[in-house]
């Protein structure tokens, strides 16, 4: 199963909600993702800022690739990322090896609430 790192939002009716940085697995087709015991299934462009959908709870979800500047939230707020990519999402993805020890990021989001 193909995986990456990836920034996850739980909307369930809400614009904003809780967000996190964690490591994604997917089908080929990405129609099926997998995280943290949770199976989501793409919304195919039927949701209010929401992309996927979790099977069990039928709670809507925004899940996209990270931002190399940051700036993952559109709304203000906290984004917390998983002990087991932090190391990768500060070297890799954002660049910044001084942030290592960073487990959660104050974003101020792309649009003012």
């Amino acid at each position: 199963m193909l995986s990456r790192i990836m920034y996850i939002e739980r909307k369930a009716g809400e614009i904003s909600g809780d967000a996190r940085i964690g490591r994604v697995s997917y089908s080929k087709s990405r129609k099926r993702l997998y995280y943290n015991g949770q199976t989501f299934q793409t919304l195919r462009g039927s949701g209010f800022k929401a992309n996927y959908f979790d099977v069990d709870t039928g709670d809507e979800y925004w899940i996209s690739g990270c931002k190399k500047r940051g700036g993952d939230r559109l709304y203000p707020g906290l984004i917390t990322i998983d002990d087991d990519v932090r190391d990768a999402y500060w070297l890799t993805i954002r660049e910044q090896p001084e942030r290592v020890g960073k487990s959660v990021i104050r974003c101020a989001g792309k649009y003012a609430v």
